[in-house]
């Protein structure tokens, strides 16, 4: 083919031709992850990271499900899960991860000097503190729910909503706490207590027939001890939990958005879903192939 007909044969092809010669070429020159870095801006905390050789995140130790430490003295949780996840898309290696123990009025502070990465510490996403720092897609819908017990005949939402005003539920005391209840049990006689143990503890003491907490905790609670904890099935007021970074840097974000859209909805949701099993006993359905669902 000479040169004229070979120009007229690609030229045919149009842009397609040329997508498909972009890609042979792309294929052929792929950088490794190491080298990757070059790409992103010289001020970016990614290149940052990636020349330290280890990500720092700020989280918590006493939150379980989120943050906690195991029987070994070992930091676990789905927030921990969370930046390995990180570290693993950075380094492939997800032990290159050093964990900053914060308490949450330091989140957005350690953010935005640069004493951290990253924050990953069941934040949740709220206007005003996007002011204030970035926040990566939600990997966590929170809400409130009712925990209950097993052995009790009211134990279901619908059997605490037929109690009408004998229904008793305890909640953790704030301005919001009874019109939070009465959104979902109307008629309920509301107990608002002062710590969150005191708000399960009223239920142990069968004082109420259910405790408003966060959905992560009645999930947890049920599924290390179905025995003396159950779901009322009921959940509300949904707020999304997202990790914190430092406003203005576009190449760091948007790769922590990868990492996590990947583990949730891509090829690498394995351990995304272990940790969802582990923290929250839930199975996850299998994605779904050929629609986003993202």
């Amino acid at each position: 083919m000479d040169q004229d007909l070979e120009r007229r044969h690609f030229l045919r092809l149009g842009s397609a031709g040329a997508a498909l010669a972009g890609a042979a070429v792309l294929a052929s020159t792929a950088l490794k992850p190491e080298q990757a870095y070059a790409q992103a801006a010289a001020t970016s905390q990614l290149r940052t990271i990636l020349d330290r050789g280890k990500l720092i995140v700020g989280t918590g130790s006493t939150n379980a499900p989120w943050h906690f430490e195991n029987d070994k003295g070992e930091l676990v949780g789905m927030d921990i899960t969370m930046g390995k996840l990180l570290a693993k898309g950075l380094f492939d290696d997800e032990t290159k991860v050093e964990f900053v123990d914060e308490a949450p009025d330091q989140r957005i502070p350690n953010i935005t000097t640069g004493k951290v990465d990253i924050v990953i510490q069941f934040m949740t996403i709220s206007a005003a503190r996007a002011q204030l720092i970035n926040f990566s897609r939600p990997y966590y819908v929170e809400g409130i729910a009712l925990l209950t017990r097993p052995d009790a005949t009211n134990k279901d939402f619908d059997s605490l909503l037929k109690g009408g005003k004998d229904t008793k539920v305890s909640v953790l005391q704030n301005v919001d706490a009874e019109g939070t209840v009465h959104q979902v049990l109307p008629e309920a006689q509301v107990l608002q207590v002062d710590t969150q143990a005191n708000v399960v503890q009223a239920l142990d003491s069968k004082r109420v027939d259910a405790a408003a907490v966060d959905l992560s905790t009645v999930r947890w609670m049920v599924a290390r001890t179905p025995d003396r904890y159950a779901d009322s099935g009921k959940a509300w007021q949904n707020q999304l939990y997202g990790a914190g970074v430092k406003q203005g840097d576009l190449d760091w974000l948007t790769f922590v958005n990868t990492c996590f859209d990947v583990a949730m909805h891509g090829n690498n949701s394995a351990i995304y879903d272990q940790a969802f099993k582990e923290y929250f006993g839930v199975d996850l359905p299998a994605r779904a192939t050929g629609f986003p669902s993202i």
